[in-house]
């Protein structure tokens, strides 16, 4: 014997635009972009103390901020100054498990090299070894 076979439904039908009506575009549906985490993180007041952990911390260096992101695939480490940094100087990146100190031989601000950069701004550093997120960045 032969089994039957359940009709199946017609698919619904799509209404036209009018005439003259373009229909919405997909990027006015969606809700608005967020801004880019760097904004977000850079903060106008100075890292407390408190904030900064004792294995952090190293005695009698300039404290230059702790640092945001890092991009392994361009060796690159973000972090907004607290103090002013220039190329030349050496800097001592400090964290759970990273103790790295190296020499300042490329500095970003905006994706523009710079000599020199001050307090308050974002910076991107090219860095020997790998650093993480929330890694204390020293000046010695």
């Amino acid at each position: 014997m032969k089994s039957k076979k359940t009709p199946r439904k017609p698919a619904p039908k799509r209404r036209k635009a009018a005439a003259g009506r373009k229909a919405p575009a997909r990027a006015a549906q969606r809700a608005p972009a967020r801004k880019k985490r760097l904004h977000a993180a850079i903060a106008p007041s100075k890292t407390p103390v408190a904030r900064i952990t004792a294995e952090q911390q190293i005695v009698g260096a300039l404290f230059l901020g702790k640092v945001i992101n890092y991009f392994s695939h361009l060796a690159v480490a973000i972090l907004v100054l607290e103090a002013p940094l220039a190329v030349g100087d050496t800097v001592r990146i400090k964290g759970h498990t990273t103790d790295l100190t190296q020499r300042i031989d490329s500095l970003q601000v905006a994706h523009q090299s710079v000599q020199s950069a001050s307090a308050g701004e974002g910076v991107g550093i090219h860095v020997a070894d790998r650093v993480r997120t929330g890694d204390a960045v020293y000046k010695v």
